[in-house]
């Protein structure tokens, strides 16, 4: 039996999917996937190496060079013989931020590096404490957070403290946002599964089912007296989450 292909990263669908020819088009579509559009842009837009491609977009350099090659021939049909061409289908999922580490620019799900630059690198012995924010107390829907506050602890007291935006990233992709501000802790309320398993992917502690004063959760939970709920799940869920869980879905589908 043949061994199933790898569900290919991307960071996000093309914002143009359609190309036709100045003229009358000649012959059937060309019909470029989403992952082989991937490739070409990283390989021949960004400048990234095949091996470089391979990681971001969590295949191996072998798969990276067969859809390379594949994409480059469809597009010399199109441009050669008139083609139309199409950009569609394909075997991928839409990056959750995870690629992060891997991105030669600026991550779009992740919030990218400027963002990094706004806080500070932590000393080697600090932690760095997130709280989802909003008007002082812990805000109670992780993946609708619009601000962490970020807490910088040494010798069990705080060091410093920062309100900084997360720019509308959600559910995974914060998970990426707090990679790149180097957070070793999380405090929040409701939050749902995918979201746990990006957080604890990313080695981040998590602390859930908190409630009141952001600055007052913090205070608790370095004297070892934070009231958290170990089985924390995000409860707010109606339309707006099919299938009732909260976090970034995984599943490997064409989203055209």
């Amino acid at each position: 039996m043949p061994r199933p292909s790898r569900c290919r990263r991307i960071c996000s669908e093309p914002a143009y999917d359609r190309f036709v020819p100045d003229g009358i088009p000649c012959g059937q579509t060309i019909v470029l996937t989403v992952d082989e559009y991937e490739v070409i842009r990283l390989i021949d837009f960004e400048r990234l190496t095949h091996e470089q491609c391979a990681k971001q977009m969590d295949i191996s350099r072998t798969t990276v060079t067969e859809i390379y090659q594949s994409a480059r021939k469809k597009i010399a049909d199109s441009i050669v013989n008139g083609k139309p061409f199409l950009i569609a289908g394909g075997h991928y999922r839409l990056c959750d931020g995870s690629a992060v580490r891997f991105c030669q620019k600026n991550c779009r799900k992740a919030g990218g590096m400027e963002r990094r630059q706004t806080v500070p690198m932590k000393g080697v012995h600090e932690m760095r404490i997130a709280v989802t924010f909003e008007n002082g107390n812990v805000f109670q829907h992780f993946g609708h957070t619009e601000q962490f506050k970020i807490y910088d602890v040494a010798d069990g007291k705080i060091t410093k403290e920062e309100a900084i935006g997360t720019g509308g990233s959600g559910h995974g992709a914060l998970a990426g946002f707090l990679t790149t501000l180097d957070v070793d802790t999380l405090i929040c309320g409701g939050i749902g599964g995918g979201a746990q398993n990006a957080l604890a992917a990313a080695g981040i502690a998590l602390y859930g089912g908190v409630t009141g004063d952001a600055d007052e959760a913090v205070k608790a939970f370095l004297a070892g007296n934070l009231a958290y709920n170990p089985n924390v799940h995000c409860d707010h869920h109606g339309h707006e989450h099919a299938g009732g869980q909260c976090g970034h879905h995984h599943d490997c589908s064409a989203h055209k």
